[in-house]
């Protein structure tokens, strides 16, 4: 299967990414599966390196991680959405990048399932 996850949801405040990151860590562990994640809005900032969050609390950085070293390059950050919140590409965790629309796009017609968190 190759499954986009489009995610708009902040990092905190919010289980949406958490949730969706879930997913695709678990579908991206499975045999036969890939899995890209387009990161817009104000998941923008689930990219955002050096995320420091109290003992016990998930850290939304590990969680994409686990997913950029299954899926090199299948992480993208909205460009205009990074620009917006003041996030410069060398803000980025490793392995993301920041992207675009017509990469979305191409994103989209490449899956053959579409989960927007």
């Amino acid at each position: 299967m190759k499954a986009l996850f489009i995610l708009n949801a902040p990092p905190y405040g919010s289980e949406g990414s958490y949730n969706a990151l879930r997913l695709a860590g678990t579908l991206v562990g499975r045999p036969n599966n890939e899995v890209k994640v387009f990161l817009i809005g104000d998941a923008a900032s689930c990219a955002k390196s050096g995320q420091k969050v109290p003992e016990g609390f998930y850290s939304i950085q590990i969680m994409l991680n686990k997913v950029i070293r299954s899926a090199p390059g299948g992480v993208g950050v909205c460009g205009s959405c990074m620009a917006a919140r003041g996030i410069a590409e060398n803000d980025l965790v490793e392995g993301s990048h920041k992207s675009t629309m017509a990469e979305l796009a191409e994103w989209t017609e490449w899956a053959n399932k579409v989960l927007v968190f």
